[in-house]
């Protein structure tokens, strides 16, 4: 297959290209950075596997939870690229990228796995998914969900994966025995996704193709900022 994956869910800017096995692959600053850097690093990876867009089975892209500015930039440019050369849109979890990375660097030969798939979504909060994997595929066992470290729903396991242990690594309702695997959401690792899920039908129009934003709010308002700062002044009483 010929397919074009691309990531910037969050502060790592991920893409990757597959052309009849062979993967080239860029890295990168995301964040800010992605919007500046992505359609570069796209064409370059493009130019040097001798494709053109019209040529590719589909355009990947991380589509959430994660950062929304970068969801937002990964979703319009493969809406763009794949609109102008007629190719469909895969969107593909963040979350489920997070744990086929953490998979593939940490326990490769693994027939049967159960991963917590955890991302940093900021304001002290933490974006998460559980997943099985068994015979060569990956389910989803719960819906996604938005909750601060220590309100984790209950989970039983073989690692919890993601980029939170340096941040909230202490406040985890789980005991340092459980393996904890540092992992992001890849573009290589959707490359090696996308295959089934477009067999399951996963592809989508490009006009068609959205994020999935599970944070309603993404910045607190001037009024609750103020409202923090005076419940954090002492008392003069």
């Amino acid at each position: 297959m010929k397919l074009l994956a691309l990531d910037t869910t969050t502060d790592q800017l991920s893409v990757a290209l597959t052309r009849d096995g062979q993967v080239w692959q860029h890295q990168g600053a995301g964040a800010a950075q992605a919007s500046v850097a992505l359609i570069p690093a796209i064409q370059r990876l493009m130019a040097e596997a001798g494709l053109r867009y019209a040529e590719l089975d589909a355009i990947a892209f991380g589509s959430g939870p994660g950062a929304f500015t970068g969801l937002r930039t990964a979703c319009a440019v493969a809406q763009g690229l794949a609109y102008g050369a007629s190719v469909p849109v895969l969107p593909v979890d963040s979350l489920l990228t997070l744990a086929e990375e953490a998979r593939a660097r940490h326990a490769p030969e693994a027939q049967t796995l159960r991963v917590l798939a955890l991302l940093d979504a900021r304001m002290d909060e933490l974006y998460a998914a559980p997943y099985q994997y068994a015979e060569g595929r990956w389910q989803q066992q719960a819906p996604f969900g938005l909750h601060a470290p220590e309100a984790l729903p209950a989970w039983q396991g073989d690692a919890l994966a993601g980029n939170v242990f340096a941040a909230y690594g202490d406040r985890l309702p789980w005991p340092a025995a459980v393996h904890r695997w540092s992992a992001l959401p890849l573009a290589t690792a959707m490359l090696r996704l996308a295959p089934a899920l477009l067999a399951q039908g996963g592809a989508v129009r490009a006009e068609d193709a959205l994020p999935q934003y599970v944070r309603d709010k993404v910045a607190k308002t001037t009024e609750e900022r103020l409202q923090e700062r005076m419940a954090q002044q002492p008392s003069t009483r």
